[in-house]
Protein backbone atom coordinates (compact mmCIF):
# COMPACT_ATOMS: atom_id res chain seq x y z
CA UNK A 1 0.00 0.00 0.00
CA UNK A 2 1.66 3.08 -0.55
CA UNK A 3 0.61 6.40 1.07
CA UNK A 4 2.40 9.55 0.33
CA UNK A 5 4.84 10.86 2.71
CA UNK A 6 4.47 14.63 4.19
CA UNK A 7 4.13 16.77 1.54
CA UNK A 8 5.47 19.48 3.89
CA UNK A 9 8.41 17.59 4.95
CA UNK A 10 11.34 18.33 2.31
CA UNK A 11 13.73 20.51 1.85
CA UNK A 12 12.57 23.68 0.36
CA UNK A 13 15.16 25.76 -1.88
CA UNK A 14 17.06 28.44 -0.20
CA UNK A 15 15.86 32.16 -0.49
CA UNK A 16 18.41 34.89 -1.18
CA UNK A 17 17.01 37.93 0.18
CA UNK A 18 16.47 38.65 3.41
CA UNK A 19 15.61 41.23 6.28
CA UNK A 20 18.30 42.04 9.22
CA UNK A 21 17.54 40.90 12.77
CA UNK A 22 16.71 44.37 13.82
CA UNK A 23 13.69 44.48 11.04
CA UNK A 24 12.53 41.42 12.75
CA UNK A 25 12.44 42.61 15.98
CA UNK A 26 10.35 45.85 14.80
CA UNK A 27 8.22 43.65 13.12
CA UNK A 28 7.31 41.31 15.90
CA UNK A 29 6.96 44.36 17.73
CA UNK A 30 4.67 45.92 15.51
CA UNK A 31 6.74 49.84 15.40
CA UNK A 32 9.41 50.70 13.36
CA UNK A 33 9.04 52.54 10.00
CA UNK A 34 7.41 51.37 6.81
CA UNK A 35 8.52 48.49 4.56
CA UNK A 36 8.49 45.58 2.17
CA UNK A 37 7.65 42.56 4.71
CA UNK A 38 5.41 45.20 7.08
CA UNK A 39 3.54 48.56 6.85
CA UNK A 40 3.63 51.16 9.24
CA UNK A 41 -0.39 50.81 10.30
CA UNK A 42 -1.99 47.82 10.67
CA UNK A 43 -3.80 47.31 7.34
CA UNK A 44 -7.81 45.93 8.43
CA UNK A 45 -8.38 42.50 9.46
CA UNK A 46 -9.02 40.13 6.49
CA UNK A 47 -13.02 39.71 6.49
CA UNK A 48 -14.12 35.79 6.95
CA UNK A 49 -10.55 35.10 8.01
CA UNK A 50 -10.46 31.73 7.36
CA UNK A 51 -8.43 28.54 9.40
CA UNK A 52 -7.55 25.38 7.59
CA UNK A 53 -6.65 22.32 8.66
CA UNK A 54 -4.84 19.26 6.94
CA UNK A 55 -6.25 15.74 7.44
CA UNK A 56 -4.24 13.11 5.93
CA UNK A 57 -5.72 10.08 5.53
CA UNK A 58 -2.80 7.75 6.53
CA UNK A 59 -3.40 9.07 9.80
CA UNK A 60 -5.65 6.15 10.35
CA UNK A 61 -3.36 3.77 10.48
CA UNK A 62 -0.21 3.87 12.81
CA UNK A 63 -1.29 7.47 14.40
CA UNK A 64 -4.45 5.97 15.00
CA UNK A 65 -5.92 10.01 14.02
CA UNK A 66 -9.50 9.56 12.90
CA UNK A 67 -11.97 12.48 11.72
CA UNK A 68 -13.81 11.94 15.09
CA UNK A 69 -10.62 13.61 16.82
CA UNK A 70 -11.20 16.92 14.97
CA UNK A 71 -14.57 16.61 16.78
CA UNK A 72 -13.26 15.33 20.27
CA UNK A 73 -10.25 17.90 20.72
CA UNK A 74 -13.15 20.57 19.64
CA UNK A 75 -11.05 21.36 16.91
CA UNK A 76 -13.96 21.18 14.31
CA UNK A 77 -15.96 24.30 16.11
CA UNK A 78 -12.26 26.03 15.52
CA UNK A 79 -11.95 25.56 11.79
CA UNK A 80 -13.55 27.11 8.77
CA UNK A 81 -12.13 24.64 6.22
CA UNK A 82 -10.70 21.25 6.09
CA UNK A 83 -8.09 19.74 3.52
CA UNK A 84 -8.46 16.32 2.90
CA UNK A 85 -4.49 14.58 1.92
CA UNK A 86 -3.91 13.88 -0.26
CA UNK A 87 -5.80 12.54 -4.16
CA UNK A 88 -3.48 10.92 -6.78
CA UNK A 89 -2.51 12.94 -9.66
CA UNK A 90 -1.90 10.36 -12.54
CA UNK A 91 -2.40 9.64 -16.49
CA UNK A 92 -3.70 13.04 -16.34
CA UNK A 93 -5.95 12.75 -13.95
CA UNK A 94 -7.39 13.15 -10.18
CA UNK A 95 -7.58 9.72 -8.97
CA UNK A 96 -8.62 8.56 -5.02
CA UNK A 97 -5.17 8.18 -3.20
CA UNK A 98 -6.19 5.26 -0.95
CA UNK A 99 -9.45 3.81 -1.70
CA UNK A 100 -9.46 1.97 1.08
CA UNK A 101 -8.91 4.58 3.36
CA UNK A 102 -10.59 7.00 1.85
CA UNK A 103 -14.62 5.12 0.83
CA UNK A 104 -13.96 1.48 2.38
CA UNK A 105 -12.70 1.67 5.32
CA UNK A 106 -15.55 0.49 8.08
CA UNK A 107 -15.50 2.35 10.93
CA UNK A 108 -16.67 0.91 14.68
CA UNK A 109 -19.22 2.84 17.04
CA UNK A 110 -15.81 3.72 18.84
CA UNK A 111 -14.06 5.40 16.44
CA UNK A 112 -16.73 6.93 14.28
CA UNK A 113 -17.98 10.59 14.59
CA UNK A 114 -21.73 9.94 15.95
CA UNK A 115 -20.63 6.88 17.94
CA UNK A 116 -22.80 4.91 15.07
CA UNK A 117 -20.94 1.32 13.97
CA UNK A 118 -20.52 1.15 10.01
CA UNK A 119 -22.60 -1.55 8.39
CA UNK A 120 -21.56 -3.46 5.83
CA UNK A 121 -24.71 -2.61 3.33
CA UNK A 122 -23.95 0.96 3.39
CA UNK A 123 -23.38 3.00 -0.09
CA UNK A 124 -20.35 4.80 1.54
CA UNK A 125 -17.94 4.18 4.43
CA UNK A 126 -14.27 5.57 5.12
CA UNK A 127 -13.12 8.93 5.70
CA UNK A 128 -15.60 10.33 2.99
CA UNK A 129 -18.58 9.18 5.47
CA UNK A 130 -16.84 10.24 8.49
CA UNK A 131 -16.51 13.92 7.08
CA UNK A 132 -20.04 13.81 5.98
CA UNK A 133 -21.51 12.84 9.78
CA UNK A 134 -19.08 15.78 10.77
CA UNK A 135 -20.71 18.59 8.56
CA UNK A 136 -24.19 17.48 10.12
CA UNK A 137 -22.60 18.63 13.02
CA UNK A 138 -20.76 21.62 11.55
CA UNK A 139 -23.22 22.69 9.09
CA UNK A 140 -20.60 25.51 7.98
CA UNK A 141 -17.76 23.68 7.89
CA UNK A 142 -16.32 23.39 4.03
CA UNK A 143 -14.21 20.68 3.50
CA UNK A 144 -11.68 20.72 0.05
CA UNK A 145 -9.76 17.82 -1.63
CA UNK A 146 -6.15 18.34 -2.10
CA UNK A 147 -4.66 16.66 -4.79
CA UNK A 148 -0.77 16.31 -5.40
CA UNK A 149 1.38 16.38 -2.23
CA UNK A 150 5.42 15.76 -2.31
CA UNK A 151 4.86 12.03 -3.25
CA UNK A 152 2.42 12.38 -5.90
CA UNK A 153 2.97 15.55 -8.05
CA UNK A 154 5.01 14.25 -10.62
CA UNK A 155 1.85 13.45 -12.47
CA UNK A 156 1.22 17.47 -12.69
CA UNK A 157 3.14 17.94 -15.49
CA UNK A 158 1.65 15.07 -17.75
CA UNK A 159 -2.26 17.00 -16.60
CA UNK A 160 -0.80 19.75 -17.62
CA UNK A 161 -0.40 18.85 -21.47
CA UNK A 162 -4.47 19.05 -21.00
CA UNK A 163 -5.53 21.26 -18.46
CA UNK A 164 -9.05 21.14 -19.50
CA UNK A 165 -9.19 17.42 -19.69
CA UNK A 166 -7.63 17.30 -16.07
CA UNK A 167 -9.95 20.08 -14.76
CA UNK A 168 -13.19 17.60 -16.15
CA UNK A 169 -11.18 15.02 -13.98
CA UNK A 170 -10.90 16.44 -11.40
CA UNK A 171 -14.68 17.40 -11.33
CA UNK A 172 -15.92 14.23 -12.22
CA UNK A 173 -14.27 12.63 -9.17
CA UNK A 174 -14.87 15.26 -6.17
CA UNK A 175 -18.12 15.64 -7.26
CA UNK A 176 -19.01 11.81 -7.66
CA UNK A 177 -22.75 11.71 -6.79
CA UNK A 178 -21.50 8.78 -3.85
CA UNK A 179 -19.49 11.85 -2.24
CA UNK A 180 -20.40 14.68 -4.00
CA UNK A 181 -22.11 16.47 -0.85
CA UNK A 182 -18.87 15.97 1.05
CA UNK A 183 -16.23 18.32 -0.89
CA UNK A 184 -16.72 21.96 -1.28
CA UNK A 185 -13.84 22.18 -3.51
CA UNK A 186 -10.17 21.61 -4.62
CA UNK A 187 -7.42 22.02 -3.79
CA UNK A 188 -3.92 21.70 -5.57
CA UNK A 189 -0.51 20.55 -4.20
CA UNK A 190 1.88 20.82 -7.31
CA UNK A 191 5.83 20.64 -5.57
CA UNK A 192 6.76 22.21 -7.85
CA UNK A 193 5.53 23.70 -11.11
CA UNK A 194 8.56 24.00 -14.06
CA UNK A 195 10.79 23.30 -10.95
CA UNK A 196 12.28 20.06 -8.99
CA UNK A 197 10.62 18.88 -6.41
CA UNK A 198 10.42 15.13 -5.89
CA UNK A 199 11.12 14.78 -9.82
CA UNK A 200 12.47 17.89 -12.08
CA UNK A 201 9.11 19.32 -13.80
CA UNK A 202 9.69 21.01 -17.24
CA UNK A 203 6.19 21.94 -18.27
CA UNK A 204 6.92 25.53 -18.78
CA UNK A 205 6.00 29.09 -16.11
CA UNK A 206 2.39 28.70 -17.39
CA UNK A 207 1.29 25.59 -16.96
CA UNK A 208 0.17 26.27 -13.19
CA UNK A 209 -1.49 29.03 -14.59
CA UNK A 210 -3.43 27.19 -17.22
CA UNK A 211 -4.27 24.46 -14.55
CA UNK A 212 -6.08 26.73 -12.34
CA UNK A 213 -7.86 28.45 -14.92
CA UNK A 214 -8.74 25.50 -16.81
CA UNK A 215 -9.89 24.19 -12.94
CA UNK A 216 -11.90 27.77 -12.10
CA UNK A 217 -13.88 27.79 -15.65
CA UNK A 218 -14.73 23.66 -14.88
CA UNK A 219 -15.70 24.17 -10.93
CA UNK A 220 -17.54 27.82 -11.67
CA UNK A 221 -17.32 30.12 -8.78
CA UNK A 222 -19.51 28.04 -6.51
CA UNK A 223 -16.84 25.50 -5.47
CA UNK A 224 -12.89 26.45 -4.02
CA UNK A 225 -10.16 26.84 -6.01
CA UNK A 226 -6.80 26.84 -3.85
CA UNK A 227 -3.27 26.07 -3.84
CA UNK A 228 -0.25 25.50 -1.71
CA UNK A 229 2.57 26.81 -3.04
CA UNK A 230 6.32 27.30 -2.60
CA UNK A 231 7.76 29.81 0.25
CA UNK A 232 10.98 30.00 -1.93
CA UNK A 233 11.49 33.68 -2.19
CA UNK A 234 14.82 33.44 -3.69
CA UNK A 235 15.68 35.36 -7.15
CA UNK A 236 15.08 32.94 -9.72
CA UNK A 237 13.72 30.57 -7.07
CA UNK A 238 10.49 28.54 -7.09
CA UNK A 239 8.28 31.03 -6.94
CA UNK A 240 9.44 33.03 -10.52
CA UNK A 241 9.44 29.53 -11.67
CA UNK A 242 5.53 29.20 -11.91
CA UNK A 243 3.37 32.46 -13.03
CA UNK A 244 1.46 32.47 -9.29
CA UNK A 245 0.56 35.77 -10.15
CA UNK A 246 -1.03 35.10 -13.17
CA UNK A 247 -2.96 32.39 -11.40
CA UNK A 248 -3.81 34.36 -8.66
CA UNK A 249 -7.06 35.87 -10.81
CA UNK A 250 -8.49 31.71 -11.02
CA UNK A 251 -8.10 30.75 -7.20
CA UNK A 252 -9.97 31.45 -3.77
CA UNK A 253 -6.52 31.72 -1.66
CA UNK A 254 -3.46 30.12 -1.89
CA UNK A 255 -1.37 28.34 1.28
CA UNK A 256 1.98 29.33 1.22
CA UNK A 257 3.86 26.88 3.04
CA UNK A 258 5.64 28.82 5.38
CA UNK A 259 7.92 26.42 7.14
CA UNK A 260 10.75 23.39 6.47
CA UNK A 261 13.19 26.41 5.91
CA UNK A 262 15.56 24.00 7.34
CA UNK A 263 15.83 20.78 8.86
CA UNK A 264 18.04 18.09 8.49
CA UNK A 265 18.79 17.69 5.55
CA UNK A 266 21.65 19.61 6.52
CA UNK A 267 22.73 17.01 9.05
CA UNK A 268 25.65 18.35 10.89
CA UNK A 269 23.72 21.70 11.24
CA UNK A 270 24.01 24.29 11.76
CA UNK A 271 20.53 24.20 13.49
CA UNK A 272 18.10 26.58 13.12
CA UNK A 273 14.38 26.88 13.34
CA UNK A 274 12.53 25.27 10.56
CA UNK A 275 9.53 27.97 10.16
CA UNK A 276 11.04 31.72 11.41
CA UNK A 277 8.91 34.48 11.11
CA UNK A 278 11.36 36.32 10.26
CA UNK A 279 15.20 36.97 10.49
CA UNK A 280 17.22 36.78 13.13
CA UNK A 281 21.09 37.27 13.94
CA UNK A 282 23.12 34.40 12.57
CA UNK A 283 20.35 32.75 10.48
CA UNK A 284 22.26 30.30 8.22
CA UNK A 285 20.23 31.89 4.66
CA UNK A 286 18.90 35.03 4.54
CA UNK A 287 15.76 35.35 3.27
CA UNK A 288 14.06 31.63 4.74
CA UNK A 289 11.49 33.24 6.65
CA UNK A 290 7.79 34.01 6.54
CA UNK A 291 8.10 38.12 6.24
CA UNK A 292 10.32 37.70 3.71
CA UNK A 293 7.73 34.80 1.27
CA UNK A 294 4.45 36.96 2.19
CA UNK A 295 6.51 40.33 1.01
CA UNK A 296 7.75 38.66 -2.15
CA UNK A 297 4.31 37.05 -3.15
CA UNK A 298 2.49 40.32 -2.45
CA UNK A 299 5.41 42.21 -4.53
CA UNK A 300 4.38 39.81 -7.65
CA UNK A 301 0.94 41.72 -7.38
CA UNK A 302 -1.12 38.81 -5.26
CA UNK A 303 -3.89 40.40 -2.93
CA UNK A 304 -2.87 39.72 0.66
CA UNK A 305 -6.54 39.00 1.27
CA UNK A 306 -5.19 35.34 -1.18
CA UNK A 307 -2.68 34.68 0.93
CA UNK A 308 -2.97 32.28 4.42
CA UNK A 309 -0.19 32.28 6.70
CA UNK A 310 0.98 28.69 6.90
CA UNK A 311 2.10 27.30 10.53
CA UNK A 312 3.73 23.78 11.43
CA UNK A 313 2.05 21.28 14.31
CA UNK A 314 5.12 19.69 14.00
CA UNK A 315 9.12 20.23 15.30
CA UNK A 316 12.48 19.01 13.05
CA UNK A 317 15.55 18.39 15.67
CA UNK A 318 19.06 17.13 15.51
CA UNK A 319 21.03 15.28 17.97
CA UNK A 320 24.25 15.47 19.36
CA UNK A 321 24.07 19.30 19.68
CA UNK A 322 26.46 21.07 22.68
CA UNK A 323 24.95 24.65 21.94
CA UNK A 324 21.60 25.25 22.96
CA UNK A 325 20.91 28.70 20.66
CA UNK A 326 20.65 28.34 17.09
CA UNK A 327 23.72 27.86 15.26
CA UNK A 328 25.22 24.68 16.61
CA UNK A 329 26.54 21.78 15.25
CA UNK A 330 24.93 18.15 14.97
CA UNK A 331 25.82 14.50 14.44
CA UNK A 332 22.55 13.63 12.65
CA UNK A 333 18.53 13.83 13.00
CA UNK A 334 17.16 13.70 16.44
CA UNK A 335 14.89 10.16 16.37
CA UNK A 336 11.17 10.87 15.97
CA UNK A 337 8.62 8.48 15.82
CA UNK A 338 7.44 8.39 13.15
CA UNK A 339 10.73 9.60 11.13
CA UNK A 340 13.76 10.93 12.55
CA UNK A 341 14.03 14.56 12.53
CA UNK A 342 10.42 14.95 12.64
CA UNK A 343 8.46 14.79 15.88
CA UNK A 344 4.61 15.82 16.49
CA UNK A 345 3.66 19.06 19.03
CA UNK A 346 2.06 16.74 21.12
CA UNK A 347 5.11 14.91 21.73
CA UNK A 348 7.96 17.33 21.80
CA UNK A 349 5.65 20.07 24.16
CA UNK A 350 6.41 16.86 26.56
CA UNK A 351 9.75 15.43 25.70
CA UNK A 352 11.80 18.55 24.78
CA UNK A 353 9.54 22.08 26.13
CA UNK A 354 10.88 24.89 24.73
CA UNK A 355 13.77 27.12 25.73
CA UNK A 356 13.92 30.00 23.86
CA UNK A 357 13.01 31.69 20.79
CA UNK A 358 14.26 33.43 17.57
CA UNK A 359 12.67 34.87 14.18
CA UNK A 360 9.61 34.49 16.39
CA UNK A 361 9.30 30.50 16.80
CA UNK A 362 10.60 28.59 19.29
CA UNK A 363 13.56 26.14 19.71
CA UNK A 364 14.57 23.50 22.68
CA UNK A 365 17.45 21.99 23.69
CA UNK A 366 16.97 18.46 25.91
CA UNK A 367 20.36 16.53 26.32
CA UNK A 368 21.87 16.13 22.85
CA UNK A 369 18.55 17.02 21.10
CA UNK A 370 17.78 20.19 19.92
CA UNK A 371 14.75 21.06 17.96
CA UNK A 372 12.45 23.90 16.94
CA UNK A 373 8.70 24.03 16.96
CA UNK A 374 5.71 26.90 17.31
CA UNK A 375 4.24 26.93 20.42
CA UNK A 376 0.66 29.06 21.78
CA UNK A 377 2.91 31.99 22.57
CA UNK A 378 4.85 31.90 19.12
CA UNK A 379 1.84 31.07 17.05
CA UNK A 380 -0.18 33.86 18.78
CA UNK A 381 2.78 36.71 17.78
CA UNK A 382 2.67 34.95 13.99
CA UNK A 383 -1.70 35.88 14.08
CA UNK A 384 -0.37 39.57 15.30
CA UNK A 385 1.48 39.77 11.98
CA UNK A 386 -1.43 37.84 9.86
CA UNK A 387 -3.91 40.66 11.00
CA UNK A 388 -1.37 43.23 10.25
CA UNK A 389 -0.68 41.91 6.75
CA UNK A 390 -3.91 42.13 6.17
CA UNK A 391 -3.88 38.12 5.34
CA UNK A 392 -6.61 36.12 4.22
CA UNK A 393 -6.07 33.77 7.23
CA UNK A 394 -4.27 31.11 8.69
CA UNK A 395 -3.63 27.31 7.33
CA UNK A 396 -1.81 24.02 9.37
CA UNK A 397 0.22 21.09 8.53
CA UNK A 398 -1.73 18.74 10.30
CA UNK A 399 -4.52 17.99 12.49
CA UNK A 400 -2.74 15.24 13.83
CA UNK A 401 0.13 16.84 15.40
CA UNK A 402 -1.99 19.31 17.64
CA UNK A 403 -2.51 18.53 21.53
CA UNK A 404 -5.74 16.20 22.35
CA UNK A 405 -7.73 19.45 23.21
CA UNK A 406 -6.60 21.46 20.04
CA UNK A 407 -3.84 23.38 22.08
CA UNK A 408 -1.93 25.31 18.62
CA UNK A 409 -5.52 25.77 16.75
CA UNK A 410 -6.84 27.39 19.79
CA UNK A 411 -4.15 29.77 19.71
CA UNK A 412 -4.77 30.09 16.00
CA UNK A 413 -8.50 31.10 16.47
Amino acid sequence: MHTPSRPRTRFRALLAAGCCAALGAALLAGAGPATANEPARAQPHAKNSKVVGYFTDWGIYGRQYFVKNIETSGSADRLTHINYAFGNVTDGKCALGDPWADTDKPFTAEESVDGVADTADQPLSGNFNQLRKLKKLHPGLKVIWSFGGWSWSGGFGEAAKDPAAFARSCHDLVENPRWADVFDGIDIDWEYPNACGLTCDTSGREAFRDVMKALRTTFGRRELVTAAITADASAGGRIDAADYAGAARYIDWYNPMTYDYFGTWAATGPTAPHSPLTSYRGIPQQGNDTATTIAKLKSLGIPAHKLLLGIGFYGRGWTGVTQAKPGGTATGPAPGTYEAGNEDYKVLKERCPATGTAGGTAYAKCGSEWWSYDTPRTIATKMRYKDRQGLGGTFFWELSGDTADGELIDAIK
